[in-house]
């Protein structure tokens, strides 16, 4: 994505790509079978949870609201449908952000990656029996971490035929924890973010949100998780599921840090799950994550090419659509390989070089063949603000000059800075005119420090709503164009991105929103992590999430010692004749730290007060189905000690702010 260049979409349709090229079309209609219609789908109480025909516009001629690459990029990605990749392999598309594949097998199907929610993922089996006969799902497979490929595995499988046995379900190592742990801490920041990420709340159409490159958004129906049964433990496994012969990858690091690709090799087929795809994939997402390694991701899709280059035909991922031909493949492959190895390498040189993160990544390009590549496009990812994410993964935040050493915040430095230029009315007089030049990147600065000084200044609002907005329309990448459209908006309507500050809670313990790679986000109310993913967490996750609510100002002067004795029902396939088991944690609270820790208060220290509850329960709480009191009341909590040791507890914890400020200050 051509960062540097600030002039208008319509002029920016970059030359060197071959826009008489066809094959990406070809390639996005070869094997289609049918469709959804209406490609609508909704939950049990009517409410629309995914709407692909909301993108018929695309088929429209590309407008001068748009960037013309990331018009063709969103025409390809919502396509909809059930498609046969080769004879047994078929993918459903176009009904949430990732596809769903299924491989047939001698007596059913295998599900892989099925979707973000339960209603879509329904509707995809369904549409695939309705053309392949009424198979039952054998296994379901996942191929990583990120919920947009197992959050609707309900919608494809019942939950006792897996406790039962009967349907084994796969996934990579590690992929537990790293599927309910990425967003525990930061999940309300991460979910307000991926809002702008998404463009969840824009309007669908030629001046708004037209898709995001991997996809075209985020489902918003339920979610759900059922733990894995098999485990890919290391390269070169192989599994024989209802026949289907499957040969293992292990790929951490990479796009997640619990991945792997798999190999079916009676069918010369490879799934490179979401490590190659038709775009620029994210070093860092936009949403926040931790940097992803791209030397490591270039080092597996090398591994990948000598383990399986020579036997397969058809390469297919989670993401768009599938690339066929040996050659075509190891070239799509080694390209897409490449473009991580250069972005890594060649931003690393830069850093040695002296530069500090913007510098590079306004001097990185990709050379011509990675540029002129349709599939290494920044449509998701840009080099960009990848380059900045290796600079941070190396460097951290600071860039070695002592003027950035210690800065003032965004509030205290734009008073300054407006003082300095003359007052606010000076600044936009002269931003007007950079407007009016097409300097659009420095206007979007400048004006910036005019909003955080005077938050309510309309004119400021105004012509920096204008200027994000040209800027999001000449945009080639999907979440660039969301997060400049979503700033604009909010900027022109107060009440858009309205918050409040953080409050204590009063009951009920809550933990962020999941938001993975692609999850929905709620602005309504506060995130809540769905019931299946909380059940997976952790006593130690559960209780280190409560550690960075506290507030550390209002606790600091307060000493309290929490005991926890959790019990949960016997697990595993004989469950139902196994005794219950209890464990106990203890949380310290001191100098405004808690400090969860496995057992009883160290030294023989009498705890204020010991609760005794079902881990159902806790997480009934935690949910906000429920509150303590109710629960004590109840009978289903046990409280001894000073009742008033657990309501201080809960008066010391920060409601986290869903709908946070990010175009102006906090405090307008």
């Amino acid at each position: 994505m051509s960062t540097a260049d600030n002039s208008e979409p319509t002029a920016r349709t970059d030359q060197q790509l071959a826009w008489d090229d066809a094959q990406d079309f070809a390639d996005a209609d070869r094997g289609f079978l049918a469709r959804l219609d209406p490609g609508v789908v909704r939950d049990a109480d009517g409410r629309v949870v995914w709407d692909n025909d909301a993108y018929a516009f695309l088929a429209g001629d590309c407008p001068p609201t748009a960037h013309p690459s990331l018009w063709r990029q969103s025409r390809l990605v919502a396509r909809q449908g059930l498609y046969e990749v080769v004879p047994g392999v078929y993918q459903v598309r176009g009904l949430d952000l990732s596809h769903i594949t299924f491989v047939e097998g001698d007596r059913g199907v295998l599900v892989i990656d099925p979707l973000i929610s339960a209603e879509v993922a329904a509707a995809a089996l369904a549409l695939y029996r309705e053309h392949r006969g009424e198979r039952p799902v054998t296994a379901v497979l996942y191929t990583h971490s990120h919920i947009d490929h197992f959050g609707g595995v309900r919608g494809v499988v019942d939950e006792a035929d897996v406790a039962g046995g009967r349907i084994p379900v796969i996934a990579p190592a590690g992929f537990l924890a790293h599927a309910v742990s990425e967003n525990v801490f930061t999940g309300p920041a991460m979910s307000r973010r991926a809002g702008y990420m998404y463009g969840t709340m824009l309007p669908k159409g030629p001046a708004g949100q037209i898709g995001c490159g991997l996809g075209q958004t985020t489902s918003r129906g339920s979610i759900g998780l059922i733990a894995p049964t098999l485990d890919i433990t290391g390269t070169g496994q192989e599994e024989v599921i209802d026949g289907i012969r499957l040969v293992f990858q292990l790929t951490p690091g990479t796009e997640a840090p619990a991945e792997m690709n798999f190999h079916l090799p009676d069918l010369r087929v490879l799934c490179v799950a979401e490590n190659a795809c038709h775009t620029l994939h994210n070093v860092l997402t936009l949403r926040g994550a931790l940097v992803r390694d791209p030397s490591a991701w270039a080092r597996y899709l090398t591994e990948t090419l000598r383990l399986f280059a020579d036997t397969t035909d058809t390469v297919f991922a989670s993401h768009h659509w599938p690339t066929w031909g040996q050659e075509r493949a190891v070239r799509f492959l080694e390209e897409q390989r490449d473009a991580y190895a250069y972005l890594h390498d060649q931003s690393v040189r830069l850093i040695n070089a002296g530069l500090t993160g913007s510098e590079i990544a306004e001097e990185l390009r990709f050379p011509p063949a990675l540029e002129r590549a349709w599939h290494t496009r920044g449509y998701y990812g840009t080099l960009s603000h990848n380059a900045k994410a290796v600079y941070q993964r190396y460097m951290g935040w600071f860039d070695g000059n002592p003027a950035h050493l210690w800065q003032h915040p965004p509030e205290a430095a734009a008073r300054r800075y407006v003082a300095y230029m003359g007052g606010a009315d000076a600044v936009l007089a002269k931003a007007r005119t950079a407007y009016e030049a097409g300097d659009l990147r420095w206007v979007a600065e400048v004006v910036d420090h005019v909003i955080f000084a005077e938050p309510d200044h309309a004119e400021a609002r105004a012509l920096q709503a204008d200027a994000l907005e040209r800027l999001g329309h000449a945009a080639e990448s999907g979440p660039w164009r969301n997060f400049y459209l979503t700033g604009a908006a909010e900027l022109r309507d107060h009440t858009a991105g309205g918050h409040t500050t953080g409050a204590p809670s009063s009951g009920g313990l809550t933990t962020g929103a999941p938001s993975a790679e692609a999850a929905p986000t709620a602005r309504e109310g506060h995130p809540r992590i769905p019931p299946d993913l909380l059940a997976a967490l952790t006593p130690e996750q559960i209780f280190q999430s409560m550690a960075v609510r506290i507030n550390g100002p209002r606790a600091g002067d307060q000493r309290l010692l929490l005991r926890w004795d959790l019990t949960a029902p016997p697990a595993g396939p004989d469950a139902a004749d196994g005794p219950a088991t209890t464990e106990t944690w203890t949380l310290l609270l001191s100098h405004g730290a808690l400090t969860p820790m496995p057992g009883d208060a160290p030294r023989g220290e009498k705890p204020h007060a010991t609760l005794r509850l079902a881990r159902g329960t806790l997480n009934a709480v935690l949910s906000g189905a429920t509150t303590f009191p109710d629960e004590i009341a109840a009978g289903t909590v046990t409280l001894d000690g000073d009742p008033q040791a657990l309501l201080t507890f809960s008066t010391l914890l920060d409601r986290p702010d869903p709908a946070f400020a990010i175009v102006t200050p906090e405090n307008p």
